[in-house]
Protein backbone atom coordinates (compact mmCIF):
# COMPACT_ATOMS: atom_id res chain seq x y z
CA UNK A 1 0.00 0.00 0.00
CA UNK A 2 2.81 2.02 0.73
CA UNK A 3 4.28 2.01 -2.67
CA UNK A 4 1.01 2.62 -4.22
CA UNK A 5 0.81 5.97 -2.04
CA UNK A 6 3.88 7.24 -3.41
CA UNK A 7 3.20 6.76 -6.59
CA UNK A 8 -0.03 8.61 -6.43
CA UNK A 9 2.06 11.49 -4.96
CA UNK A 10 4.69 11.02 -7.13
CA UNK A 11 2.67 12.22 -10.00
CA UNK A 12 0.73 14.39 -8.20
CA UNK A 13 -0.07 17.00 -10.81
CA UNK A 14 2.00 20.66 -9.98
CA UNK A 15 0.25 23.34 -11.94
CA UNK A 16 -0.49 27.35 -11.05
CA UNK A 17 -3.87 29.28 -11.99
CA UNK A 18 -3.16 31.42 -15.01
CA UNK A 19 -2.02 34.84 -13.73
CA UNK A 20 -4.75 36.36 -16.37
CA UNK A 21 -7.54 35.48 -13.18
CA UNK A 22 -7.09 38.19 -11.28
CA UNK A 23 -9.13 37.57 -7.90
CA UNK A 24 -7.64 37.33 -4.35
CA UNK A 25 -9.04 33.44 -4.41
CA UNK A 26 -6.91 32.48 -7.13
CA UNK A 27 -3.54 33.12 -4.46
CA UNK A 28 -5.39 31.20 -1.53
CA UNK A 29 -5.92 28.32 -4.00
CA UNK A 30 -2.22 28.04 -5.27
CA UNK A 31 -0.95 28.50 -1.35
CA UNK A 32 -2.98 25.70 -0.63
CA UNK A 33 -2.19 23.98 -3.31
CA UNK A 34 1.70 24.31 -2.24
CA UNK A 35 0.96 23.58 1.13
CA UNK A 36 -0.35 20.16 0.17
CA UNK A 37 1.91 19.28 -2.70
CA UNK A 38 4.91 20.14 -0.02
CA UNK A 39 3.61 18.30 3.02
CA UNK A 40 3.84 14.30 3.32
CA UNK A 41 1.23 12.83 1.42
CA UNK A 42 1.98 9.16 2.36
CA UNK A 43 2.55 9.61 5.64
CA UNK A 44 1.64 7.37 8.17
CA UNK A 45 1.25 9.40 10.94
CA UNK A 46 -2.40 9.86 12.59
CA UNK A 47 -1.42 13.99 12.76
CA UNK A 48 -0.40 14.34 9.72
CA UNK A 49 -3.02 12.61 8.35
CA UNK A 50 -5.60 15.12 10.20
CA UNK A 51 -3.97 17.92 9.27
CA UNK A 52 -3.75 17.01 5.58
CA UNK A 53 -7.51 16.49 5.99
CA UNK A 54 -7.85 20.05 7.13
CA UNK A 55 -5.69 21.78 4.66
CA UNK A 56 -7.75 19.55 1.79
CA UNK A 57 -10.82 21.51 3.44
CA UNK A 58 -9.33 24.79 2.83
CA UNK A 59 -8.47 23.67 -0.58
CA UNK A 60 -11.93 22.43 -1.45
CA UNK A 61 -13.91 25.84 -0.02
CA UNK A 62 -11.00 27.61 -2.22
CA UNK A 63 -11.38 26.60 -5.27
CA UNK A 64 -14.95 26.15 -4.92
CA UNK A 65 -15.10 29.75 -5.05
CA UNK A 66 -12.27 30.02 -8.20
CA UNK A 67 -15.41 27.89 -9.87
CA UNK A 68 -17.51 30.67 -10.12
CA UNK A 69 -15.35 32.82 -12.14
CA UNK A 70 -13.48 30.62 -14.63
CA UNK A 71 -15.15 27.33 -15.03
CA UNK A 72 -17.27 27.13 -18.39
CA UNK A 73 -20.15 23.91 -18.97
CA UNK A 74 -17.86 23.51 -22.62
CA UNK A 75 -14.61 23.19 -20.42
CA UNK A 76 -16.27 20.71 -18.11
CA UNK A 77 -14.21 17.48 -17.94
CA UNK A 78 -16.19 14.12 -17.45
CA UNK A 79 -13.41 12.56 -15.53
CA UNK A 80 -13.24 15.66 -13.10
CA UNK A 81 -17.09 15.00 -12.54
CA UNK A 82 -16.58 11.28 -11.88
CA UNK A 83 -13.63 11.61 -9.92
CA UNK A 84 -15.62 13.88 -8.04
CA UNK A 85 -18.45 11.73 -7.09
CA UNK A 86 -16.03 8.53 -6.22
CA UNK A 87 -13.91 10.46 -3.75
CA UNK A 88 -17.22 12.23 -2.14
CA UNK A 89 -18.39 8.61 -1.47
CA UNK A 90 -15.35 7.67 -0.10
CA UNK A 91 -15.15 10.41 2.42
CA UNK A 92 -18.99 10.18 2.95
CA UNK A 93 -17.99 5.83 3.88
CA UNK A 94 -15.11 6.37 5.66
CA UNK A 95 -16.59 9.13 8.55
CA UNK A 96 -19.51 6.84 8.68
CA UNK A 97 -17.55 4.12 9.18
CA UNK A 98 -15.23 5.37 11.74
CA UNK A 99 -18.12 6.48 13.75
CA UNK A 100 -19.37 2.58 13.73
CA UNK A 101 -16.12 1.72 15.35
CA UNK A 102 -15.83 4.46 17.42
CA UNK A 103 -19.24 3.73 19.18
CA UNK A 104 -18.38 0.06 19.17
CA UNK A 105 -15.05 1.09 21.05
CA UNK A 106 -17.02 3.26 23.62
CA UNK A 107 -19.04 0.30 24.39
CA UNK A 108 -15.93 -1.88 25.82
CA UNK A 109 -14.33 1.01 27.32
CA UNK A 110 -17.57 1.63 29.16
CA UNK A 111 -17.77 -2.23 30.51
CA UNK A 112 -14.27 -2.35 31.22
CA UNK A 113 -14.53 0.98 33.69
CA UNK A 114 -17.37 -0.57 34.95
CA UNK A 115 -15.41 -3.88 35.84
CA UNK A 116 -17.90 -5.86 34.79
CA UNK A 117 -17.66 -9.72 34.43
CA UNK A 118 -15.19 -11.10 32.07
CA UNK A 119 -18.16 -12.85 29.79
CA UNK A 120 -19.73 -8.90 29.80
CA UNK A 121 -16.66 -7.35 28.50
CA UNK A 122 -15.81 -10.35 26.18
CA UNK A 123 -19.54 -9.26 24.81
CA UNK A 124 -18.54 -6.10 23.94
CA UNK A 125 -15.07 -7.16 22.52
CA UNK A 126 -16.43 -9.43 20.38
CA UNK A 127 -18.98 -6.64 19.34
CA UNK A 128 -15.91 -4.09 18.47
CA UNK A 129 -13.94 -6.60 16.81
CA UNK A 130 -17.18 -7.48 14.50
CA UNK A 131 -17.50 -4.10 13.66
CA UNK A 132 -13.85 -3.36 13.36
CA UNK A 133 -13.86 -6.70 10.31
CA UNK A 134 -16.71 -5.01 8.73
CA UNK A 135 -14.97 -1.72 8.68
CA UNK A 136 -11.85 -2.89 7.06
CA UNK A 137 -13.81 -4.65 4.33
CA UNK A 138 -15.29 -1.72 3.49
CA UNK A 139 -12.27 0.35 3.56
CA UNK A 140 -10.58 -2.10 1.24
CA UNK A 141 -13.55 -1.33 -0.88
CA UNK A 142 -13.06 2.29 -0.68
CA UNK A 143 -9.15 1.58 -1.82
CA UNK A 144 -9.99 -0.53 -4.72
CA UNK A 145 -12.01 2.39 -6.06
CA UNK A 146 -9.14 4.72 -5.45
CA UNK A 147 -6.55 2.45 -7.32
CA UNK A 148 -9.29 2.57 -10.05
CA UNK A 149 -9.18 6.20 -10.17
CA UNK A 150 -5.68 6.14 -10.61
CA UNK A 151 -5.43 3.87 -13.77
CA UNK A 152 -8.35 6.16 -15.80
CA UNK A 153 -6.10 9.66 -14.69
CA UNK A 154 -6.92 12.31 -17.59
CA UNK A 155 -4.67 13.79 -19.27
CA UNK A 156 -3.38 17.50 -18.95
CA UNK A 157 -5.61 19.80 -21.04
CA UNK A 158 -3.32 22.49 -22.60
CA UNK A 159 -6.41 24.81 -23.09
CA UNK A 160 -7.71 24.87 -19.83
CA UNK A 161 -5.68 25.25 -16.68
CA UNK A 162 -8.26 25.74 -14.19
CA UNK A 163 -9.10 21.53 -15.50
CA UNK A 164 -5.66 20.71 -15.01
CA UNK A 165 -5.58 22.49 -10.97
CA UNK A 166 -9.30 20.18 -10.58
CA UNK A 167 -7.17 17.06 -11.65
CA UNK A 168 -4.27 17.97 -9.27
CA UNK A 169 -6.37 18.68 -6.40
CA UNK A 170 -7.96 15.16 -7.29
CA UNK A 171 -4.66 13.11 -7.11
CA UNK A 172 -3.67 15.20 -3.86
CA UNK A 173 -6.92 13.75 -2.66
CA UNK A 174 -6.51 10.29 -3.25
CA UNK A 175 -3.31 10.36 -1.79
CA UNK A 176 -4.70 11.57 1.31
CA UNK A 177 -6.83 9.46 1.24
CA UNK A 178 -5.22 5.95 0.95
CA UNK A 179 -2.66 7.40 3.58
CA UNK A 180 -5.98 7.36 5.93
CA UNK A 181 -7.42 4.15 4.68
CA UNK A 182 -3.91 2.26 5.13
CA UNK A 183 -4.11 3.69 8.77
CA UNK A 184 -6.65 2.32 9.61
CA UNK A 185 -6.33 -1.18 8.33
CA UNK A 186 -3.38 -1.52 10.90
CA UNK A 187 -0.79 -0.88 8.03
CA UNK A 188 3.02 -0.85 9.31
CA UNK A 189 5.36 1.70 8.93
CA UNK A 190 8.58 0.19 9.78
CA UNK A 191 8.45 -1.44 13.23
CA UNK A 192 5.49 0.46 14.37
CA UNK A 193 1.72 -0.91 14.36
CA UNK A 194 -1.27 0.88 14.07
CA UNK A 195 -2.57 2.02 17.44
CA UNK A 196 -6.35 0.40 15.52
CA UNK A 197 -4.75 -3.27 16.38
CA UNK A 198 -3.78 -2.61 19.91
CA UNK A 199 -7.09 -3.91 20.86
CA UNK A 200 -6.24 -7.22 19.31
CA UNK A 201 -4.24 -7.68 22.19
CA UNK A 202 -7.71 -8.25 24.28
CA UNK A 203 -8.76 -11.00 21.87
CA UNK A 204 -5.44 -12.92 23.23
CA UNK A 205 -5.72 -12.13 27.21
CA UNK A 206 -7.60 -15.24 28.91
CA UNK A 207 -8.51 -12.80 31.71
CA UNK A 208 -10.45 -9.39 31.15
CA UNK A 209 -10.17 -7.48 34.37
CA UNK A 210 -9.48 -4.27 33.12
CA UNK A 211 -6.60 -2.04 34.87
CA UNK A 212 -5.12 1.66 34.25
CA UNK A 213 -2.34 0.52 31.46
CA UNK A 214 -5.29 -1.60 29.36
CA UNK A 215 -7.92 1.18 28.96
CA UNK A 216 -5.54 4.03 28.48
CA UNK A 217 -4.54 2.37 24.80
CA UNK A 218 -8.46 2.42 24.64
CA UNK A 219 -8.73 6.04 25.22
CA UNK A 220 -5.67 7.08 22.81
CA UNK A 221 -7.61 4.98 20.08
CA UNK A 222 -10.83 6.50 20.58
CA UNK A 223 -9.43 9.95 20.00
CA UNK A 224 -7.30 9.24 16.91
CA UNK A 225 -10.84 7.52 15.17
CA UNK A 226 -12.48 10.71 16.38
CA UNK A 227 -9.62 12.94 15.19
CA UNK A 228 -10.60 11.37 11.96
CA UNK A 229 -14.35 11.76 11.95
CA UNK A 230 -13.87 15.15 12.72
CA UNK A 231 -11.52 16.14 9.81
CA UNK A 232 -13.52 13.81 7.40
CA UNK A 233 -17.02 15.21 8.54
CA UNK A 234 -15.45 19.05 8.13
CA UNK A 235 -14.17 18.02 4.84
CA UNK A 236 -17.30 16.23 3.14
CA UNK A 237 -19.45 19.58 3.70
CA UNK A 238 -17.17 21.28 0.99
CA UNK A 239 -16.75 18.50 -0.95
CA UNK A 240 -20.98 18.63 -1.42
CA UNK A 241 -20.77 22.36 -2.24
CA UNK A 242 -18.13 21.58 -5.00
CA UNK A 243 -20.11 18.87 -6.40
CA UNK A 244 -23.34 20.94 -6.45
CA UNK A 245 -21.06 23.69 -7.79
CA UNK A 246 -19.80 20.93 -10.86
CA UNK A 247 -23.09 20.12 -11.50
CA UNK A 248 -24.82 23.55 -11.40
CA UNK A 249 -22.13 24.54 -14.40
CA UNK A 250 -22.75 21.10 -16.28
CA UNK A 251 -26.52 22.34 -16.29
CA UNK A 252 -25.96 25.70 -17.64
CA UNK A 253 -28.17 26.85 -20.63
Amino acid sequence: MTSTIEKSTHHARSISLPSSISHPLTLQVEEQLCRLRSSELATTSSSSISHNLASLKDLYECVDDVLQLSLSRQSLSGRVLDGSLILLDVCGTVRDTLSQMKQSLQDLQSSLRRGCSESGVAVNLCAYMTSRKKGIKVIKKCIADIKKMGKTSAPYDKDNNMINILLEMETITQAVFESLLSYMIGAKAGSKQSKLSLVSKFKRSKSCNADVKDIKPLEELEMTIQGFEDGLELLFRPMIKFRVSLLNILNQL
